[in-house]
């Protein structure tokens, strides 16, 4: 077992020293909680500067929510006040006259696409970002500065009382992903909805939909329409299975959008298809369709490559996702393709990495897509282990240092699928057994040995949904897991510290209480009784 040993740096020392309070008397916590505040240094994820200190700012019922008039400060106000209206019983109108309260500004500064300023004391709290984004992030840190109740749908006592001080922030990585499997078990709009939520609230800014396997087809396809309503019908186990309406999925990314999260649609190819193999028979190369698949084995399917009517098929449906999908990129799967030899996988990706750009879109594929030509601008992502041939790593390294950019989800660090430990009651335990720490306890920048740091695009944390059937799977096999990996995405390596960590993460108990969210009580990290 590969484990990367890291001396602390100042600021990830500071953090190990300020939420070690957490576990001291009342007379020796800082002087925020002392008064009932949340000290700025348990956020999660951490920070890139904290400076915190000054009166505290209280929520009350005269708070206005200021915002500058701009559409994006106006949105990102009003989710805002949905959040904070319920557990308050605050009316928190907004406004753009006045002093005072929570305000929310676009302006200038060394903010990026997604960095913010927060600022409390006792006139109110700021937060300044250079774009919606960023203001919407802040408001996650804001959420979490404020008592877990506030998180509650019905009235709660307060007070809401905001540390003083000031925060600074901005992503280590741009590309700060999670995926949902809906493919294996078909969830619904709803529940998708609920996870991009769940996501939002840690700075996760991607949700990868695996929308296409040999168990199910999920999204619906005018030019070939049995994709959705055969292909579609079934899933693991032989439950109903189900897929979206076009209409669905663009309520899904609209829903994402609110959120800043951007949709990454796959489809999953060359193999990976027996769903659609199953739907058009002329997808074989026998031309005889296979009939539907509801067991967990893979790589024994693959389309036919050396037909026209594949490329067909493939660019009716990128065509038509492209429409569907505001983001900028489309994902193509690419991985455990046993079936196809390796002449024919590179032709396949050859012809069909085109198709994606012509529809003005990315390619993103499985890491596999290294051993064909991936096209300029190409994302790779990485999915193997830590003891993955020196060969294979090899191969992804050598293709990011010809430009080819990588998203880290090594399946023995951040597959959420994967058991926490022997006797978690759903998941799979073929990458090994992931703890909270070993999820946590890695380094993007160092993972794989000799990739470009400027090659990282970002981390993605996947979860495969072969044994998963309800949001409550979803949600215990997530948390806590995925702070952990938005940490990693999101702040600088200098705070990265497993013994800080597991205190603030301890901290996030209670509010994934008030939000309903059932999480593993991993006993690595100490947990309020």
């Amino acid at each position: 077992m590969t484990r990367h040993h890291r001396t602390p740096r100042i600021l990830g020392t500071l953090l190990l020293v300020a939420t070690a309070a957490l576990t001291l008397g009342a007379g020796d916590r800082p002087a925020a909680a002392a008064r009932g505040t949340t000290p700025f240094d348990r956020v999660v994820p951490a920070p890139a500067s904290v400076q915190q200190g000054g009166t505290p700012y209280e929520i009350s019922g005269s708070t206005r929510i200021r915002v500058d008039g701009t559409s994006g400060s106006r949105q990102v106000g009003e989710y805002l006040a949905q959040v904070l209206r319920p557990s308050t019983g605050y009316p928190l109108p907004l406004t753009t006259t006045g002093t005072g309260g929570i305000r929310l500004a676009l302006g200038d500064g060394p903010f990026g696409a997604e960095g913010y300023r927060l600022t409390s004391d006792s006139r109110g709290v700021t937060i300044t970002a250079g774009r919606p984004a960023g203001l919407f992030h802040g408001v996650q840190t804001l959420r979490q500065l404020l008592p877990p109740a506030v998180e509650r749908k019905t009235a709660q006592p307060g007070p809401w009382a905001v540390a003083g001080g000031t925060v600074t922030d901005s992503p280590r990585y741009a590309y700060r992903g999670a995926m949902l499997d809906v493919s294996r078990h078909f969830f619904t709009v709803a529940q998708v909805e609920r996870y991009i939520d769940e996501l939002a609230l840690y700075k996760i800014n991607t949700l990868h939909l695996h929308l296409s396997d040999d168990q199910g087809w999920r999204i619906a396809v005018d030019s070939w329409p049995r994709l959705a309503s055969y292909g579609g019908s079934t899933q693991v186990g032989g439950g109903p299975g189900g897929f979206y309406t076009k209409a669905q999925y663009q309520e899904i990314v609209r829903h994402a959008a609110a959120r800043y999260v951007e949709i990454v649609p796959e489809i999953d190819m060359p193999g990976h298809t027996n769903a659609a193999l199953a739907s058009y028979a002329g997808l074989n190369c026998n031309g005889v369709a296979p009939p539907l698949y509801t067991g967990t084995n893979v790589g024994f399917s693959s389309l036919c490559v050396s037909k026209q009517e594949t490329y067909d098929f493939a660019d009716d449906v990128l065509r038509e996702l492209a429409a569907l999908t505001p983001g900028r990129y489309l994902h193509i799967g690419g991985d455990e393709a046993h079936s196809t030899s390796h002449a024919d996988y590179v032709t396949f990706m050859d012809r069909v990495q085109p198709i994606v750009a012509r529809y003005g879109k990315t390619v993103i594929g499985w890491h596999q897509l290294t051993g064909a030509h991936p096209v300029k601008g190409a994302l790779a992502q990485y999915w193997g282990l830590d003891s993955t041939s020196a060969q294979e790593k090899a191969q992804v390294v050598q293709a990011a240092r010809n430009g080819t950019g990588l998203i880290l989800s090594p399946a023995d660090r951040v597959y959420l699928d994967m058991k926490y430990t022997e006797d978690t009651p759903v998941g799979q335990d073929w990458a090994g057994l992931v703890e909270v720490r070993r999820s946590y306890d890695w380094d993007p920048g160092t993972y794989l040995p000799g990739v470009p740091a400027s090659a990282v695009a970002g981390v993605e944390a996947p979860l495969w949904s072969e044994t998963i059937t309800t949001a409550a799977d979803i949600d215990y096999l997530t948390f806590p897991r995925l702070p952990g990996v938005a940490e990693l995405g999101w702040s600088p390596a200098a705070t990265h510290d497993w013994d800080a960590y597991r205190l603030r993460l301890a901290a996030q108990g209670p509010r994934w209480d008030a939000l309903g969210i059932g999480y593993y009580r991993s006993p690595q990290v100490p947990w309020a009784s």
